[in-house]
């Protein structure tokens, strides 16, 4: 018996599955002894189908967080640098009376807007690559502004928390080291 390609599905009572799998051998045997059966279940091939954006999502998260973790690393040595280039400035500025508070505000207000800023411009290319995408699938869900923002508050807590550690270390320092004569 010779068919062009094709076949058949067939629902199972998730129960029966192995009679009802036997069963079906059984009559494929009555109809075409020479060829032997060929089955998969659905949910297999779903999830073969989904294997491989299971590990694209683990390799992204791997290398986002890689990302991270370097981008905070130059974030804090940026930091570290320009606190140290300030040192005498912070120095006058806590003997006129500046308080930790404003201190670490004054270090961090150039950062955190650049921060923004590059929150602001890399969000539109975001948007348009995931719906890139998004279009490669069947079923999707819609891409809403709540993500981006979280995204973004996310990396401005993380920036903060970054720069606040020099700016509070440096706002702590004693004034009279910054301001001694090399």
């Amino acid at each position: 018996m010779y068919q062009s390609g094709g076949g058949i599905l067939v629902k199972l009572n998730s129960n029966h599955v192995q009679k009802t799998v036997a069963d079906i051998e059984q009559a494929w045997k009555k109809i075409d002894p020479d060829s032997p059966i060929q089955y998969s279940f659905l949910d297999d091939n779903f999830q073969q189908l989904f294997l491989s954006y299971s590990r694209l999502q683990s390799l992204i998260t791997f290398f986002a967080i890689i990302a991270i973790l370097i981008s905070a690393m130059g974030l804090f040595a940026l930091t570290a640098y320009f606190t140290k280039q300030r040192t005498k400035e912070i120095g006058v500025r806590k003997v006129l009376g500046a308080t930790v508070t404003q201190l670490a505000a004054l270090l961090s207000k150039e950062f955190v807007f650049l921060v923004i800023l590059a929150v602001l411009l890399v969000s539109p290319f975001a948007f348009w690559a995931m719906q890139k995408w998004l279009q490669t699938f069947v079923y999707r869900i819609s891409i809403s502004w709540w993500m981006f923002a979280a995204a973004g508050f996310s990396i401005l807590i993380i920036a903060l928390f970054t720069i606040s550690f020099q700016a509070i270390k440096a706002a702590l320092a004693n004034p009279v080291d910054s301001l001694r004569s090399e």
